[in-house]
């Protein structure tokens, strides 16, 4: 049997692809443990730099796999996507309902097919969307499009998605992927790997925060980027008129404070 995700790293870019085909890709309790292992995977390995995932055509995921037992199916993944330390892609590129539409919310960036169909359709089966959808949801298209999605269960399109800010690009299927990688490789090769590992923790992080709250982490963050190895050489490279050559490590460099944890006092930032 072929295994039910699909793992590939190249050139700092890993790819994780749902791989039932012949199920639309639906959600299994199997899916969802080699998925976590492999964001945890991602979330460790300096040489990972940007995670895309996607599904073996022509679904992106068919919601969770409903001839398995009730409850069989776990709808938390861990690590969860927003929780891995390097950007998460999710290029859509086929059919997302239920689960498999959750999943893509806990991404960082979508890339939706136009004419693939979208939805939370639980309340239509007699229980409630899951995966966080109550919590990323509203998050990324505001309480009244939330509402209008998850309190009637209907579908929409890949241009709806994107006209309520859902989608960062709605796009032809067979465009998804390749757009999706783009962007990951353009990361992998660009900015530097701790700020955009922290300004992504703190961009999740900062919703159940006060203003205030996230200024001072902002310049605490920068302080503890500046004393970081590619905080040096992003000086050195501005004085030489050079491209930078990140070589620092998001794991050995993360600061001892994590919000993501819950944590209430902020030591040094040393």
């Amino acid at each position: 049997m072929s295994p039910e995700l699909l793992v590939d790293v190249s050139s700092g870019v890993a790819v994780l692809t749902l791989n039932r085909p012949a199920q639309q890709n639906a959600f299994t309790a199997t899916m969802a443990a080699e998925l976590g292992a492999a964001l945890h995977r991602c979330d460790a390995e300096d040489a990972i730099r940007a995670v895309v995932v996607t599904g073996t055509p022509p679904a992106f995921c068919a919601g969770a796999d409903l001839s398995a037992r009730t409850g069989e199916v776990s709808a938390t993944i861990e690590p969860p996507p927003w929780r891995v330390r390097k950007p998460v892609i999710a290029a859509v590129n086929g059919h997302a309902v239920g689960l498999g539409l959750a999943l893509a919310l806990q991404c960082d960036l979508r890339y939706m097919a136009s004419d693939a169909v979208y939805g939370l359709s639980q309340v239509r089966r007699g229980v409630l969307a899951d995966g966080y959808a109550h919590w990323t949801l509203p998050r990324l298209v505001g309480m009244a499009n939330a509402a209008d999605i998850m309190l009637t269960g209907r579908t929409f399109d890949g241009a709806e998605a994107k006209s309520m800010g859902l989608a960062n690009a709605s796009l032809p299927a067979g465009e998804v992927l390749p757009t999706a990688l783009s962007v990951a490789h353009d990361i992998a090769n660009g900015p530097a790997p701790l700020p955009v590992a922290l300004s992504k923790r703190l961009m999740w992080e900062s919703l159940a925060m006060s203003p205030g709250m996230v200024g001072q982490l902002e310049t605490e963050l920068n302080a503890h980027v500046a004393g970081s190895i590619d905080g040096g050489e992003a000086m050195a490279a501005f004085r030489d008129r050079r491209q930078p050559k990140w070589t620092g490590s998001i794991s050995e460099e993360w600061p001892t404070w994590d919000p993501g944890r819950g944590d209430t006092e902020r030591p040094g930032l040393d």
